[in-house]
């Protein structure tokens, strides 16, 4: 039965999955472009060139440990705090894999090694969003379409800002990094209009992040609001089809 079922998932090909995948990541891939080239920009600006700039979108490719990085590097913090303190911002990480690979069992590990590399809370949550739409057995074509889209787009974005960061006002680029904030709305919003009890769950998760966020550093308080959320979700989705 698994057989039939992974043999009529896969009746189209991975070049169409792939496809398929990127026009689901549009929204992330817009949304990632003014804030790369805000990155790029502040980048250049702190004093780091542009090789280094985009080798860390390559590398790191998260966003926030990135703005944070550069916050750190200019009040002269060393290579081992920067390290650890973005190791912590991302620890949640590893719940957005456990989440995300529950449902790609699947999946051959040379595939997953990809898709991992690909992982940012907005491709994440664009991804579960669309959990339903996919299927039981996606095709892992469609989630690299989705991540590595968002990801080229971050390291293009990256680019372009470091190389007119010399020539654009500081004011200019922390403006653009509202589109990260417009990004998760117009992910949110649609998902909460089709299912009211996401808002809950999101509302939720917004709250005990705040609340983390007065006793512990930013990075535990996300960890911890993740993880907490997750179960609000467990609880609020309670009976519910997947």
């Amino acid at each position: 039965m698994r057989e039939q079922q992974l043999e009529a998932a896969n009746t189209s090909t991975y070049a169409e999955d792939y496809w398929e995948g990127l026009k689901m990541a549009v929204p992330v891939i817009l949304g990632y472009l003014p804030i790369a080239i805000s990155f790029g920009v502040l980048a250049v600006q702190t004093g780091i060139s542009f090789f280094h700039a985009v080798l860390m979108s390559l590398t790191v490719y998260a966003g926030a440990s990135q703005f944070m990085a550069l916050n750190m590097l200019v009040i002269g913090t060393v290579g081992l705090e920067i390290v650890l303190a973005t190791f912590i911002l991302n620890l949640r990480h590893f719940v957005m894999s456990i989440s995300l690979f529950s449902h790609l069992q699947h999946v051959p590990k040379r595939w997953k090694a990809l898709i991992a590399q690909g992982i940012t809370d907005e491709s994440f949550a664009l991804a579960s969003l669309k959990r339903k739409e996919l299927g039981t057995y996606p095709s892992a074509a469609i989630y690299l379409g989705i991540f590595s889209g968002a990801f080229g787009m971050w390291v293009i974005g990256t680019a372009i800002g470091a190389l007119i960061g010399n020539v654009v006002p500081v004011a200019l680029s922390d403006s653009m990094g509202i589109a990260l904030y417009a990004l998760f709305i117009g992910l949110l919003v649609p998902a909460v209009r089709a299912y009211w009890k996401i808002g809950i769950i999101a509302a939720g998760s917004a709250g005990l992040s705040w609340i983390f966020s007065i006793y512990l550093s930013e990075g535990w308080a996300i960890v911890l609001a993740t993880v907490f959320g997750s179960l609000i979700g467990v609880w609020v989705l309670e009976g519910d089809e997947e």
